[in-house]
């Protein structure tokens, strides 16, 4: 009987483990932790590890929520650092893989249950092997393209939720002058993710001439908009409008003829509403090029857990290597 391999994605709040035999992913083993309650990375997994009875591994991969370089991971919105060498003499394993977080949820796409992606748009169909994106929206914001080829998949990695904020109408600009004055540097993450939606609802507040009070949580301003605040409606259109935005720029860069599919707990929250938010026109508003962008299908991946799935088939496909 073949070996487990461990398995973790580590996001800007929680951290995901599990294990895994030949590629698939144990749904028992899986457990949550809230990174807030440890002070780095290995000791979750050592405890995990101790906890499961599972002594020694075949390998294990990790998926960071942040940029990787030569096997060591810096996470982006948490105060961790971790490598390649270090885990794999922590956890005993033979083999071990640090990827970043879209990365894994790339190698993800193909093995997920159909039942777990909400299609938004159509797109056109397209051929077999077609390069796809997928977008990480939630605690922060990254992409990263999927690419099919004889060798095998590649999944290139970014960091492109660090690029400028594009913002074209006076409203935006407005929004983008309040970003700068309190975080210096108008960034896509810091309005596309958790934090930003609570920003463009701060932003709204201080344009309707409200006092300025403390932020109000993405949980709390989804619950007005459901029940109809005009301000958390206008919130989540902005907010909206701006990830259709970015996420055309982003179709035009990388031409995802595939598929482009939207990941992340900020994501899956917006879902049922992009289209009457005016994700599609957003999405679609790039001059001449505005009916090519029809081709491109947009679905959200509701799967928690596909980037565990996709950290377990990169593994399996380095442990056959050799």
């Amino acid at each position: 009987m073949s070996l487990y391999t461990l398995l973790a994605d580590i996001g800007g709040t929680n951290t995901r483990v599990a294990l895994a035999r030949d590629g698939a992913v144990q749904p028992d083993s899986i457990r949550r932790y809230p990174n807030a309650d440890y002070p780095a990375l290995e000791p979750i997994l050592t405890g995990y590890m101790a906890q499961s009875g599972v002594a020694h591994l075949a390998g294990a991969c990790v998926a960071a929520a942040g940029p990787v370089r030569d096997g060591v991971a810096t996470m982006t919105n948490l105060n961790w650092v971790f490598e390649e060498a270090a885990l794999a003499g922590a956890l005993r394993a033979d083999r071990v893989a640090v990827l970043n977080d879209l990365q894994a949820q790339g190698y993800a796409l193909g093995h997920l249950a159909p039942d777990t992606l909400r299609e938004i748009l159509p797109g056109a169909p397209a051929r077999p092997g077609a390069s796809q994106l997928v977008i990480g929206i939630g605690t922060g914001f990254n992409a990263a393209p999927v690419h099919d080829g004889p060798g095998g998949r590649v999944v290139a990695p970014s960091e492109c939720g660090q690029i400028t904020l594009p913002t074209l109408t006076d409203e935006e600009i407005r929004l983008r002058r309040f970003i700068e004055r309190q975080h210096g540097f108008a960034c896509v993450e810091e309005i596309l993710s958790g934090r930003g939606v609570a920003q463009v609802h701060a932003f709204l507040r201080a344009e309707a001439g409200e006092a300025a009070q403390p932020p109000v949580d993405t949980a709390a301003i989804m619950a007005a908009f459901k029940a109809g605040d005009p301000i958390a409606v206008r919130t989540a259109q902005l907010f909206v409008r701006l990830m259709g935005a970015v996420v055309g720029d982003l179709a035009l860069i990388h031409l995802p003829f595939g598929g482009i599919h939207l990941i992340g707990g900020v994501a899956r929250a917006f879902a049922p509403w992009l289209r009457a938010c005016g994700f599609d026109e957003a999405f679609r508003a790039k001059g001449r090029f505005s009916d090519f962008l029809a081709a491109f299908p947009v679905s959200v991946i509701e799967d928690d857990y596909a980037a565990l799935t996709g950290c377990a088939i990169h593994l399996r496909n380095r442990l056959r290597e050799g």
